[in-house]
């Protein structure tokens, strides 16, 4: 059985919750907080706002590695609160990406968790060791520098 592993990133952001809301609840957004050298291509029809059961093809380039197809869906909204992205197609055997904001004294608090597992037994695990997990934190720092500046 794959080794299942987990990743978690909170930020509070100064802003409101309608804004952070209408942020997250747009698939376009994404390219705006996914680093430069991480190629992110949306490659189906998106609508403006994500709705229950939506599918997302992209393509997204992961340096080292190349190009990857993914495929998600998005569940389990809860309006102004939260919602999953969970991989259909694509590199992980498990991504859950659980998605959340709330009300904090400084504004919103944005939190992320994602349920993760890597294919090819334990040559994924040493790739996890070696880089993956490393990717993920530049990916969400990334993201901790660039999402104050868009809600200026």
């Amino acid at each position: 059985m794959p080794k299942v592993y987990n990743f978690s990133r909170k930020q509070i952001i100064k802003t409101d919750l309608s804004t952070a809301w209408d942020f997250i609840s747009s698939p376009a957004n994404l390219n705006k907080i996914t680093p430069p050298d991480m190629t992110f291509n949306i490659l189906s029809e998106v609508p403006d706002v994500m709705h229950e059961g939506l599918l997302i093809q992209y393509k997204i380039g992961i340096p080292l590695i190349g190009e990857q197809n993914w495929v998600s869906e998005i569940k389990h909204i809860k309006e102004k609160h939260s919602f999953v992205d969970d991989q259909r197609v694509g590199p992980y055997s498990i991504w859950y990406h659980y998605h959340e904001i709330t009300e904090h004294a400084e504004g919103i608090q944005f939190f992320d968790n994602i349920t993760y597992s890597i294919p090819y037994g334990i040559f994924g695990e040493i790739a996890h060791g070696i880089y993956v997990k490393r990717q993920l934190k530049k990916i969400f720092d990334f993201r901790a520098k660039t999402t104050p500046g868009i809600f200026k």
